[in-house]
């Protein structure tokens, strides 16, 4: 079972004990509609779960008498933590989702698929929106005090597009590695383009990408 194999393989309470690193997982509250960020302090199985239970095929997982779906209906992931729980001015995104996909779907599995591709890409939008308007008032001095968040962008549309919709199944530790690999060679081609810029400026254009 899920639960049995994440308390197998993840410490909970070593991580609720660590200082270091400030961590934000977030659930979407199939009640109320609105996200619940669950942090470090108070992270076990179950929350874990709840930011990853897909309705169609989890039952509502239940943390302290509430029920959560995945927290991508709400927030993809929610970066409000970030700006109001952190110092540090960047926030580095890891796009795993397609946002955009040519053609239209036709079968009910290319339609299920890029449902589920819109819906967790709205939330993600919505915010960048909101910040990328909240950058230009503060560049503009109509805002004071306000913190000035510099964003940046790690992605592979285009060969994440490649995968068909079950890949999301498929634990088969070849393709997890294939996937692994790929991430890795992302990560390094963006940082051997953008790490000096870290701290300085932006390396996303918010209005282009999200507009």
């Amino acid at each position: 079972m899920p639960w049995d194999l994440l308390a197998e393989a993840i410490n909970f309470e070593r991580v609720r004990r660590q200082q270091a690193v400030k961590l934000f997982i977030c659930a979407t509250d199939v009640q109320t509609s609105k996200v619940k960020i669950f942090t470090g302090k108070e992270i076990g199985v179950e929350h874990v779960l709840a930011s990853a239970c897909l309705p169609l095929m989890m039952h509502a997982v239940e943390v302290d008498g509430e029920y959560y779906w995945d927290g991508s209906y709400s927030g993809n992931p929610a970066v409000f933590p970030l700006i109001y729980e952190c110092e540090a001015l960047d926030i580095l995104m890891v796009h795993i989702t397609p946002a955009e996909r040519p053609g239209v779907p036709k079968t009910s599995a290319e339609i299920m698929n890029r449902m589920q591709e819109i819906s967790f890409n709205t939330a993600l939008i919505r915010e960048m929106r909101t910040i990328a308007y909240l950058t230009k008032l503060i560049d503009a001095g109509k805002v004071d005090g306000a913190k000035r968040m510099l964003v940046h962008l790690i992605e592979a549309e285009d060969l994440i597009r490649k995968f068909s919709w079950s890949s999301r199944l498929n634990g088969d530790w070849n393709f997890l590695t294939l996937l692994f690999e790929m991430g890795r060679a992302q990560a390094d081609k963006w940082l051997a383009a953008n790490f000096d810029r870290l701290g300085v400026e932006s390396t996303v254009d918010l209005h282009e990408k999200y507009f």
